[in-house]
């Protein structure tokens, strides 16, 4: 996990600030950073005010839930469509792998919550690293119901999209992996109802913007509403945050251009 510290806002803040039994309002300031060096020192732990994972467990915060799928399960799956699965051939580390997983369950309905999943898996030192986190696949209700392209609204077809991304400003305001480097297909959803269109016919392919990021930079998202119009987004901005750092850390080993894997939940078995 990122180090939490002076400075930082959300809902891990939060959870910090409640297990400390101190006022919540998710700003982590000098009365929070007194609270956790207190805390620290009490615990015999090393006092710096910040929390890193050894703090975080001594306050005995919850961990997030177990992800729904293993690596293994995604990287078979992946491999079974016939992409590339990256297993850091070179021993460089953060050869990142990153699937969405768009849920199949929902029958193409447009629920408008954050039912899919992101997931990044790498080597580092030989060994697997793997993150699972809630996002959308898809796009929100209210561009779904107020498309912004004549065509329809965008939802990205599932396949591989080999070197398409790279970090770069999201709307010119904060980093994400955005799409700059390549084509992506998308089926063109037209008819405004609450069902997504995965019509064939539709498919066009193109420069779409459909970028990686994140909903609100302040807490959790429930409803994806405007957030997507088609994009990939992360429902929690610290989830996201955690992302990018890896993403960054990707982007120094091996350059600035990521390949973004999307598949359904029903291909994983």
């Amino acid at each position: 996990m990122k180090t939490i510290k002076s400075g930082d806002t959300g809902e891990k803040v939060k959870q910090i600030q409640t297990a400390l039994q101190i006022g919540v309002d998710g700003k982590f300031g000098n009365l929070t950073e007194l609270s956790v060096r207190k805390f620290q020192d009490q615990n015999d732990l090393e006092i710096d005010g910040m929390v890193g994972p050894i703090t975080w467990e001594a306050l005995e915060i919850d961990t997030p839930p177990k992800p729904k799928y293993t690596r293994e399960q995604i990287e078979n799956a992946v491999e079974s469509k016939g992409y590339a699965w990256f297993g850091d051939s070179e021993n460089k580390g953060y050869d990142v792998n990153i699937v969405g997983i768009r849920n199949s369950s929902t029958n193409g309905r447009v629920t408008n919550h954050y039912d899919d999943n992101m997931t990044i898996s790498y080597k580092v030192d030989g060994e697997w690293k793997y993150y699972c986190w809630p996002n959308t696949t898809d796009p929100g209700k209210y561009w779904i119901d107020h498309p912004s392209n004549s065509d329809g609204c965008a939802v990205l077809v599932p396949g591989q999209y080999r070197g398409v991304y790279k970090i770069d400003l999201h709307g010119g305001r904060y980093t994400a992996l955005c799409q700059r480097n390549g084509r992506v297909s998308v089926y063109r959803d037209d008819n405004e109802d609450d069902m997504y269109d995965y019509d064939a016919d539709s498919v066009q392919s193109g420069y779409f913007g459909i970028n990686i990021h994140r909903s609100s930079a302040y807490k959790t998202g429930t409803y994806i509403d405007k957030y997507s119009a088609g994009c990939q987004v992360f429902a929690d901005p610290d989830d996201f945050d955690d992302f990018m750092t890896i993403c960054n850390k990707a982007k120094d080993v091996w350059g600035n251009k990521f390949t973004y894997t999307l598949i359904e939940s029903k291909d994983i078995v």
